[in-house]
């Protein structure tokens, strides 16, 4: 089945890990991103057109870091989120 998500109306409180110090956030239509200074990209939200960006559909409400641009040793300097996607700015 389906994963529910719950659907934000009004501003909450994210729950990050507490080393995390986040330097961007942008917002699409139904997921969110933000970036660290250690230059990590999170996202969480509507997944529907991988716009989460974890190679795969899923949605999630936890907060996940993108491993695949962890693995390619890039490191994320803005990210922008459209309505179904999110665009990146990395430094290798």
């Amino acid at each position: 089945g389906a994963a529910f998500i719950s659907i934000q109306a009004f501003p909450a409180l994210l729950d990050l890990p507490q080393d995390l110090e986040v330097s961007a956030v942008s917002c699409g239509s139904r997921h969110t991103a933000v970036v660290t200074r250690g230059g990590e990209l999170y996202t969480w939200g509507w997944g529907k057109y991988g716009q989460l960006g974890h190679g795969n559909n899923a949605s999630s409400d936890q907060a996940r870091r993108v491993e695949h641009l962890v693995a390619q040793g890039l490191q994320v300097e803005e990210v922008v989120c459209g309505p179904w996607t999110t665009y990146v700015r990395v430094l290798e």
